[in-house]
């Protein structure tokens, strides 16, 4: 089973260029059977998904009001939305076949997880930011139909790709990676999560377009000397 992990990193450490990080394993073996079934086992999720939405979307109201208040998003909400936007992505990477193990029904950081995101709060929130949030947004909410179209596209392509052959190539998983992606850290800005426009790529997501070449092999050994024909004189 062929695995790579979607990351950069640099003199030990993992490069953090967004508060917001999304990571995914590449895995080229993929399972027929699962692939086949896939809407009907990611049906449980989808309504779960939808009763979590109904709490979560109660807990960024009550946010906006504190931050407008006070400038603070309170840390228990702040874990709780990002414990839902964590959890809805990772069933979004299982629907749309981004990867093959079934996710967890909660919200909670899973580091053995195949499709994973982090979040950095802030201390200090602006408030005018967040009051004109609902303005703010409409580019990202435009940007983000597009790429849940990109996402959709691919998946249906990689359905196909997946059940004849039980591999996913890497090409087709670095545009879903990319669409996936963009639309979790879309949604961590709707649900103030961060005060910064997503990105489009960050190292994560370069990572998963870009693989290293691999290394080249060593030059041959130099020939041993001639042996002198004559003996030498002392």
């Amino acid at each position: 089973m062929r695995l790579e992990r979607v990351t950069a990193l640099t003199k030990g450490e993992q490069l953090v260029s967004y508060p917001v990080t999304f990571e995914a394993d590449y895995v080229e073996r993929r399972s027929r059977l699962t692939v086949f079934f896939r809407l009907i086992l990611a049906i449980p999720l989808v309504i779960w998904a939808a009763l979590y939405a109904i709490a979560a979307e109660l807990a960024v109201v009550i946010a906006w009001f504190a931050i407008v208040i006070t400038g603070r998003y309170t840390r228990g909400l702040y874990d709780f939305v990002a414990g839902f936007t964590r959890f809805d992505t990772r069933v979004f990477a299982y629907h749309y076949l981004l990867c093959d193990p079934y996710p967890s029904f909660g919200g909670s950081d899973d580091p053995a997880y195949p499709v994973r995101m982090r979040f950095e709060p802030l201390e200090r929130y602006s408030r005018l930011k967040t009051l004109f949030r609902i303005i703010l947004v409409i580019p990202i909410v435009i940007v983000r139909y597009v790429m849940g179209l990109l996402l959709e596209i691919g998946a249906f392509a990689a359905w196909f790709v997946i059940v004849i052959t039980g591999k996913l190539p890497r090409g087709l998983f670095d545009v879903m990676v990319l669409a996936n992606s963009y639309t979790a850290r879309s949604d961590a800005y709707v649900f103030l999560l961060t005060e910064t426009y997503p990105p489009f790529q960050d190292e994560q997501t370069r990572a998963a377009e870009i693989s290293a070449p691999p290394p080249s092999p060593p030059p041959p050994p130099a020939p041993p000397p001639p042996a002198s024909e004559y003996p030498s004189v002392s």
